[in-house]
C-alpha cells in the first residue's frame, strides 16, 4: 500500500475503531493502531486483498478466529473483535507495550539462567491456554513475543491455520520460520502442539545467545532441524537437558507445556519482563509493540531468501524508545549508505467533525521511496524497511533489525544486486536483472537517497 492511501485511512473506520496510523505490514497484510469509541487502543489487522478474494481463507479464518477468542491466560494478547465478512477481513487484538525478544536482545544481550527460567514458564504457560482451545500457534519465535512489563505475551495465535489454508500456501511448502521449525513441519506432516514446544526450545536457545542450528538458507536450516543434534553450548547447564527434550526430533519425545511448567514453574516470577536483557538499562524503560508477525509460506525447494515473518516495534504514546547507539551497531564497510537525521513529521488531523482521543504518536508523512523489479524479482525500500521478493516469495525487514545495506553491478553492470546485513550478522541479498546498464544507472540514482534518509546511523 502506498504512502498516500495509508495516510487517506487515517481518521476513517475499521468496524467500530478509528484508524491512527499504520503500524506495519507482514503476512497477512496491514496492521493499524486505532481507539474503540471508548478510547481502548487495538492492533487491527486488514487482510490483504489476495486473501480477502479466497474462499478458503476466509472459511478458515472465521473458525480459527472463533477458537482464539476462547484464548486467555496472562500470557497472550486477546482478540478483541473481528469481521471475517467485510469486503477486507479484519482482526482487532489487545495493543501490547513493550519490545519484541528478539528487539530486546538486539538491545540487551543474551538472558541469564534466572531470566530464562521466567521466559520459558511464562512461554509454556501460553501454549498451554492456546493448546487447551484447540489451537496450534506454529510459529513461535522472538519476534512474536512481546515483554510486556508484567511479563511475556505471545501475538497471533490461530492465525497461521488460516494463511496456511489459502492457494498461497503452495504443495511442498513448509509454514513457519526456519529456525524455529519443528522437523514435522519442515517435512509436510501433521502439526499438533509439539511443533510449537519444539519453538519454545529454539526460542530459549536464541535468549541464550545462540542459534539451535546455526545460520544459513531456509533450506539448510530446515535440514539441520530434521537431521541434526541442536547446539546446546549457550544453554545454561542446568536447563540444557529440558531444552534438548523440547528440541527432540520426535513430537512424542517432547515435554507437554504442563511438564515444562512443573520444571521452570518453582521460582520463574521475574526476570522475564522488558528489562531481563544482560546488558543492565541498555534498553529499559522502552515502550513498543509487535505487530502482524504471520508467518509467510516457505518453500522447501531451494531458494536464496529468508522468507520470515515481519515484526514491527512501534513507539508507544508516552514512552518513546531511546535510539540505538551508533557504536552498538555492525560496523559499516564500503559502499554502505550513512545514514542521516529524519525530521519529526507533523501531526495528520484528524476529520473536524469526528471526536476521538488524542493519538498516541504522530503518523508518518510520505516519503522518499524506491522500487525496482524484474519478472522474477523485486527490491523495495521504503520508511519501513527493505522488502526483497523473489518468485512470488518475500521477505521484509524493519530497519531496527538492519545493520548495513550494500549494492553492487553485477554482469556488465546490468543486474542490480542488494544486500540487507542484519543485527545478528544475517545476509540476505536479491538480484534485480535491468537488462540496460544505463537503467541499473537510474536505479542506484534513486536508490541513494532513499538509503541516506532511512539506513540507521
Amino acid at each position: 500500500m502506498s504512502s498516500s492511501a495509508i495516510l487517506s485511512r487515517v481518521g476513517t473506520l475499521i468496524g467500530r475503531y478509528v484508524i491512527e496510523h499504520k503500524l506495519g505490514e507482514g503476512g497477512m497484510g496491514t496492521v493499524y493502531l486505532a481507539r474503540s469509541r471508548g478510547g481502548r487502543a487495538v492492533a487491527v489487522k486488514v487482510a490483504r486483498p489476495e486473501l480477502a478474494s479466497d474462499p478458503s481463507f476466509r472459511e478458515r479464518f472465521r473458525a480459527e478466529v472463533a477458537a482464539a477468542r476462547r484464548v486467555g491466560g496472562f500470557h497472550t494478547a486477546q482478540v478483541v473483535d473481528a469481521d471475517p465478512e467485510a469486503e477486507a477481513p479484519w482482526l482487532a487484538t489487545a495493543y501490547i507495550p513493550g519490545p519484541t525478544l528478539s528487539g530486546l536482545l538486539a538491545a540487551q544481550g543474551s538472558m541469564g539462567e534466572a531470566a530464562l527460567r521466567s521466559l520459558g514458564a511464562a512461554l509454556a504457560e501460553a501454549l498451554e491456554a492456546i493448546h487447551a482451545c484447540g489451537l496450534v500457534h506454529r510459529d513461535l519465535k522472538p519476534g512474536n513475543i512481546v515483554m510486556a512489563p508484567d511479563g511475556p505475551r505471545v501475538l497471533d495465535f490461530g492465525i497461521a491455520r488460516a494463511l496456511e489454508s489459502t492457494r498461497l500456501t503452495a504443495t511442498g511448502s513448509a509454514f513457519g520460520t526456519p529456525g524455529y521449525l519443528a522437523p514435522e513441519q519442515a517435512l509436510g506432516e501433521e502439526v499438533t502442539g509439539a511443533a510449537d514446544v519444539f519453538a519454545l526450545g529454539a526460542v530459549l536457545v536464541a535468549a541464550a545467545g545462540g542459534r539451535p542450528f546455526g545460520d544459513g538458507t531456509p533450506m539448510g536450516l530446515m535440514y539441520r532441524s530434521v537431521h541434526e543434534a541442536p547446539d546446546l553450548a549457550t544453554v545454561p547447564e542446568g536447563l540444557r537437558e529440558l531444552v534438548g527434550r523440547c528440541l527432540a526430533k520426535n513430537p512424542a519425545e517432547r515435554p507437554t507445556p504442563d511438564e515444562i511448567l512443573d520444571v521452570l514453574g518453582a521460582g520463574a516470577g521475574a526476570g522475564a519482563g522488558a528489562g531481563a536483557g544482560a546488558g543492565a538499562g541498555a534498553g529499559a524503560g522502552t515502550g513498543v509493540v509487535a505487530v502482524d508477525v504471520r508467518p509467510m509460506p516457505v518453500d522447501v525447494r531451494p531458494m536464496p531468501v529468508d522468507v520470515r515473518p515481519m515484526a514491527v516495534d512501534a513507539v508507544p504514546p508516552s514512552n518513546p524508545a531511546p535510539p540505538t547507539p551508533a557504536d552498538a551497531l555492525p560496523t559499516q564497510t564500503a559502499a554502505v549508505q550513512d545514514a542521516v537525521p529524519v525530521p519529526v513529521p507533523a501531526p495528520v488531523l484528524h476529520p473536524a467533525t469526528l471526536v476521538v482521543p488524542p493519538q498516541p504518536s504522530a503518523p508518518p508523512l510520505p516519503g522518499p521511496e524506491f522500487v525496482a523489479a524484474d519478472p522474477n524479482s523485486g527490491i523495495a525500500v521504503d520508511a519501513s524497511g527493505v522488502s526483497l521478493h523473489l518468485f512470488g516469495e518475500e521477505a521484509d525487514f524493519v530497519w531496527a533489525e538492519i545493520g548495513a545495506v550494500r549494492y553492487e553491478r553485477l554482469r556488465r553492470g546490468r543486474v542490480l544486486r542488494v544486500a540487507v546485513t542484519l543485527h545478528d550478522g544475517s545476509v540476505y541479498d536479491c538480484e534485480v536483472d535491468g537488462r540496460r546498464a544505463a537503467r541499473v544507472d537510474e536505479w542506484i540514482l534513486r536508490l541513494d537517497p532513499v538509503l541516506a534518509r532511512y539506513l540507521p546511523a
